[in-house]
C-alpha cells in the first residue's frame, strides 16, 4: 500500500491528476505511482481495483449488486503493461458469477471472481451483528499535500496524531487498528472512479491492516476477499481490524467496510510471512 508519488508524476495533465493505469489498445499501463511497497511491482490494492473496474465494466447491471470480489495474487505484478479478460462462469436469473485473468506477456499474475446478485425486497429482520465504532471521519486537507497519491488516515496506537501520508506507525502496537481512505485520483486515466472500484481497492488494505504487528508488517498478501451489501457512499471508505490468526507463518485476517454512513460489508485477507515491508518514498 502506497500513498506517495514522484516529483514526475505528481504533475497535472490538464488539471486532472495522473492516473495509476493508461489504456493502451488492450493493455493498462501502469505508472510509476502505481509501485507497491514490496519492490518494483504494481500494488495489490491497484491490481485488485483494476480487476473490480473491468469486471464492473464487463458485467455490471444496474439492477445486480456487486455481492463478492475474490482476488488471488499468484505472484508479483511488474511495473509493466498488463491485459485483463473477462469471462462469464455463469449467469441465472438472480446471480451472476464471472471471472477475470491478469497476464503480463504470457504469464498470469493474478485473477478475481465478481459474484453480481439481483437486488430485491429487504427483509424486515433484525439481525444481530458485531458492533463497530470507527474514529471519527476526518477532514479532507486544502489544499492536499503535494505528492499524496490516496489520502489514508491510520489509527491505533493513543499516542498517535493521524494524518494524511503519516504512515502506518498508528499500529505498530497490539491492539484495535482503524483505516480511513480517501481517493483523490483515477485508478484508469480517462474513466471515472466508481464506487465499486474504490471499494474493490479498499479490500486489499484489510491485509496490511489485520496483519500488522507491534514490529511491523511481517506479512505479504496473498489474496484477499471483499464482500458488500451495497454500493459504498460517499468519497470515505473506511476498515477496522476485527481479527487475526497465524501460526507457522500462514495468517489470516477479517476487518469491517464501512462508508460515512456504516458498516457496508467486509474484507478477508490470507498472507504468508514475508519480512521486508518498505514503502516507497518520493
Amino acid at each position: 500500500m502506497t500513498t506517495q508519488d514522484s516529483a514526475a508524476d505528481t504533475a497535472q495533465r490538464g488539471g486532472t491528476p495522473t492516473a495509476f493505469f493508461t489504456l493502451d489498445g488492450d493493455r493498462f499501463v501502469p505508472a510509476s505511482i502505481a509501485r507497491g511497497p514490496w519492490g518494483q511491482t504494481i500494488s495489490g490494492n491497484y491490481l485488485g481495483g483494476l480487476l473490480g473496474h473491468v469486471l464492473e465494466r464487463d458485467a455490471g447491471e444496474p439492477d445486480l449488486q456487486p455481492a463478492r470480489l475474490t482476488v488471488d495474487l499468484f505472484r508479483p505484478a511488474a511495473l509493466a503493461p498488463v491485459r485483463v479478460d473477462t469471462s462469464v462462469a455463469r449467469q441465472g436469473r438472480r446471480l451472476k458469477l464471472v471471472d477475470a485473468v491478469v497476464t503480463q506477456g504470457e504469464t498470469v499474475v493474478a485473477r478475481a471472481t465478481g459474484l453480481f446478485l439481483r437486488r430485491g425486497e429487504q427483509p424486515a429482520d433484525e439481525i444481530w451483528s458485531s458492533p463497530v465504532n470507527m474514529p471519527p471521519i476526518p477532514p479532507t486537507p486544502d489544499p492536499i499535500p503535494r505528492g499524496l497519491t490516496t489520502l489514508v488516515w491510520t489509527y491505533g496506537k493513543e499516542d498517535h496524531t493521524p494524518g494524511p501520508g503519516f504512515g502506518l506507525s498508528a499500529w505498530e502496537h497490539a491492539g484495535p487498528k482503524y483505516i480511513w481512505v480517501r481517493d483523490i485520483r483515477p485508478l484508469v486515466a480517462g474513466e471515472p472512479l466508481t464506487a465499486f472500484t474504490r471499494a474493490a481497492m479498499a479490500g486489499d488494505m484489510a491485509s496490511s491492516l489485520t496483519h500488522y504487528g507491534a514490529q511491523g508488517l511481517q506479512f505479504i498478501n496473498a489474496d484477499y476477499t471483499l464482500t458488500l451489501s451495497r454500493l459504498p457512499e460517499g468519497p470515505y471508505l473506511g476498515l477496522a481490524a476485527l481479527t487475526h490468526y497465524s501460526h507457522a507463518g500462514v495468517a489470516t485476517g477479517v476487518a469491517t467496510l464501512v462508508d460515512e454512513s456504516g458498516p457496508i460489508g467486509s474484507a478477508t485477507a490470507t498472507a504468508l510471512s514475508n519480512p521486508g515491508f518498505n514503502p516507497p518514498h518520493p
